[in-house]
């Protein structure tokens, strides 16, 4: 049998950051080893992305085609949808190859999988959550599939969804078979993000507001071993000459001791390796910031999302401006590059929220000034994702209303602070030019 896993699009154009599809391959890898024939395709890397999926599709004559949906839109405040390609990719199959079987799954198809299956009736089957260990065995029943965690089907003219269990014990976790698909291909498509993406764990215990991580993957965190997340590195480095990696964790420095470990495991190995990881402010030390450093770190990627206290508790961050600002005075110390990523207009902003907020930009200009190390500020306005708090209190307050598409682009922006972040843009990119031309 023949299956071909394809990596719908996930970026607006071959032109934008893209990421190598560990998702997809790592599942390709558990069919190969149970004996089926398996092909990956990955439209982002196509310049004609329709025209090369039909081509692979008549090719390969795949009897099964899986449809992996990473993102629903591309975030960053803007308007445009993935779902329409998706939409377009699925219809395309059915087209071309009318027996195959259609089954969809990945991070986006999992936030909304009854409303897309709906949408897109030729789908025979999703997989909400990880389905490393789902997907074999729907495709070894297909015909009369039993109740497996995660798998969404139609019955009786009804979608109906068995919930997923995510709870894959990492310490068993396969890294995804490369050789299926060649990382070299992605090693410099990016200008900027590491396009080769590292699981050291997955499940967050946090509760931010806004997101969705212990929906996808648990509340509950399942940690790779240190020495294995430091072998998959070693050989995409020796064998396929991968230098950069981006650790996908929600927070890679949390338990700050695991992430510690893979760092003295990269020192040990004497890789010459760079990476990079999002991480707490509040588990992020002195010490840490100088291992990190001579492990390989490029970036530090911060994400308190509130600019003041205010917000920082309305998102439910368990942070304090303090330990934000305490963060940035130890990166700043280092020769590592910092990125700050902040929500603006979130529930309850006011004037004085507002001076607040270009308050925390300039304080941490002026406290990474001097060594010239913050990479940028990035601002976006909340995406409103279904079953978070956020959309709870966005309806509540009518931001929202009932018959509001959570399907497509909808952020938290309501008057009268709007416009907001443009001036909080103004002063970040004014200071930042500055702090690279000289002035404040």
């Amino acid at each position: 049998m023949r299956v071909l896993l394809i990596q719908t699009l996930s970026v607006e154009g071959i032109t934008q950051e893209r990421v190598y599809p560990i998702g997809i391959v790592t599942l390709a890898g558990g069919l190969k080893r149970a004996g089926y024939e398996v092909s990956i395709f990955d439209m982002n890397m196509e310049a004609d992305p329709y025209g090369a999926v039909r081509a692979r599709l008549t090719d390969f004559r795949p009897d099964i085609v899986g449809l992996s949906l990473r993102n629903i839109d591309p975030l960053g405040n803007k308007t445009s949808s993935l779902i329409p390609p998706f939409l377009v990719t699925a219809k395309m199959v059915a087209s071309l190859l009318p027996e195959a079987r259609i089954i969809a799954g990945g991070t986006g198809f999992s936030l909304f999988p009854e409303r897309l299956m709906a949408e897109v009736p030729e789908i025979h089957y999703g997989i909400v959550g990880e389905a490393e260990d789902t997907l074999p065995l729907l495709i070894s029943s297909l015909d009369r599939p039993r109740s497996l965690p995660g798998l969404c089907l139609r019955s009786n003219g009804r979608i109906q969804l068995t919930p997923p269990l995510q709870k894959l014990d990492m310490a068993c976790y396969l890294p995804p078979d490369r050789a299926l698909l060649d990382p070299s291909l992605y090693a410099e498509i990016n200008s900027y993000v590491p396009a080769i993406g590292i699981e050291t764990k997955r499940g967050c215990p946090f509760h931010c507001a806004y997101c969705v991580y212990p929906k996808l993957q648990g509340s509950h965190i399942r940690c790779r071993s240190p020495r294995a997340v430091v072998d998959e590195i070693e050989q995409l480095h020796k064998e396929y000459g991968i230098e950069r990696f981006h650790f996908t964790d929600p927070i890679v420095n949390f338990p700050e001791n695991h992430l510690n470990d893979i760092c003295d495991e990269i020192l040990k190995r004497h890789l010459r390796i760079k990476w990079d990881g999002f991480m707490r402010e509040d588990h992020f030390s002195h010490e840490n910031a100088i291992l990190y450093e001579r492990a390989g770190c490029e970036c530090f990627s911060f994400s308190p999302d509130g600019l003041c206290q205010e917000s920082l508790d309305l998102l439910d961050k368990r942070l304090s401006e303090q330990d934000i600002l305490k963060a940035a005075a130890i990166a700043s110390e280092t020769d590592i590059i910092s990125v700050y990523h902040f929500m603006v207009n979130v529930p309850g902003e006011t004037e004085k929220t507002c001076d607040k907020g270009l308050h925390t930009i300039e304080k941490l200009y002026d406290i990474h000034g001097r060594k010239r190390n913050l990479g940028t500020i990035v601002l976006n306005n909340i995406r409103i994702l279904p079953g978070t708090p956020i959309e709870r209190l966005a309806r509540e307050t009518g931001v929202i209303g009932p018959e509001t598409d959570l399907l497509y682009p909808t952020y938290h922006n309501p008057k009268p602070f709007d416009s907001f972040r443009y001036r909080l843009e103004a002063l970040h990119l004014r200071r930042n030019i500055l702090m690279w031309h000289g002035g404040k």
